[in-house]
């Protein structure tokens, strides 16, 4: 697929963009191929740029003593980026990774400045910021390990094809062991 179709898939979400004004963005991108895990942003540096997820997947964890907890998982489609860091340009606490052969389209922070300058209708990409983390809306509400296995299930079942049930597990932030007793009952 052409990766400008492809990023307008990505954009469409946050607001319309002529053909024009996209292929505007698209020179503004650079592709980037990412072999299995190849790190897109690690602990300790600033997140600089959107990665708009063309093909593959990514898992962002903050490590531990003995384990990576996994904070979200990024499936086709998705835009990968550390909001907290990105926003505030401080080191990033987490790492984003590739799980897979993954393809990304990215766009840095400079660059959304640079379109702005070219015209106001590039400052909806600054919606961007405001892309929704899956993990964040089932943990806003209390719930259940079993509802939040479900929500996942109903919202987002790629990530349930994509990533091992380890991921899933402490993507969900329950044990390996809760994870098989909710499975077996639903």
């Amino acid at each position: 697929m052409d990766h400008l179709q492809a990023l307008n898939r990505h954009l469409e979400t946050i607001g319309p963009f002529s053909q024009e004004e996209l292929a505007t963005i698209g020179d503004h991108c650079t592709f980037r191929k990412l072999t299995k895990h190849d790190a897109l942003l690690e602990a300790g540096e600033v997140c600089h740029a959107f990665s708009f997820l063309l093909k593959g997947a990514c898992y962002q964890f903050r490590k531990t003593d003995t384990d990576e907890n996994i904070i979200d998982l990024h499936v086709d489609d998705d835009c990968v980026f550390n909001p907290a860091s990105l926003t505030l340009q401080q080191p990033s606490d987490a790492t984003i990774k590739a799980f897979d052969d993954s393809e990304v389209l990215i766009l840095t922070l400079t660059s959304v400045h640079r379109l702005i300058a070219i015209s106001p209708a590039f400052f909806q990409l600054a919606k961007l910021l405001q892309w929704p983390s899956f993990r964040t809306s089932f943990f806003d509400a209390v719930m259940t390990p079993a509802e939040r296995y479900r929500y996942i299930l109903s919202n987002k079942p790629q990530l349930i094809q994509k990533f091992p049930l380890k991921y899933i597990a402490s993507y969900l932030n329950i044990t390996p062991e809760t994870l098989s007793r909710v499975r077996a009952t639903i």
